[in-house]
C-alpha cells in the first residue's frame, strides 16, 4: 500500500471517528431523566460513552501525528530508532510511530 493510500485510509478513519465523537456528545448533552432508576441506568452508559470518547480522541491524536509524518516525509520511519515500519505492521496499524522491535 502505498503512502497515499494509507493517507486516505487515515483521513477516513478520522473522518468516522469524528462523526462517532460528535454522537457521543450529543448522547452525553441530552437532560438526564428524572426517574431515579432511569438516572442510575443513564449514568452508567455515560461512563462507557465518556471511555469510548477517550479512546477515540486518543486514536485521532495519533492519526492527526501519522498524517503530519506523512506531510513531512517521515512516515514509515520509527519515531523512536529511526529504523523503517515494515509495510505489514503499517498495513495492521497505519497510526504507528513505532517499529516492532521499539513498540514491545
Amino acid at each position: 500500500m502505498s503512502n497515499a493510500e494509507r493517507k486516505a485510509q487515515l483521513e477516513a478513519r478520522a473522518a468516522e471517528l469524528t462523526a462517532r465523537l460528535n454522537g457521543i456528545e450529543a448522547e452525553l448533552d441530552t437532560p438526564a431523566p428524572q426517574d431515579w432508576d432511569d438516572s442510575a441506568t443513564e449514568r452508567e452508559a455515560d461512563e462507557v460513552l465518556e471511555t469510548m470518547g477517550l479512546s477515540g480522541q486518543q486514536e485521532l491524536r495519533q492519526i492527526a501525528a501519522a498524517l503530519d509524518r506523512i506531510a513531512k516525509g517521515t512516515y514509515g520511519e520509527c519515531t523512536r530508532c529511526g529504523d523503517d515500519i515494515a509495510a505489514e505492521r503499517l498495513d495492521l496499524l497505519p497510526a504507528s510511530p513505532f517499529c516492532a522491535q521499539c513498540a514491545t
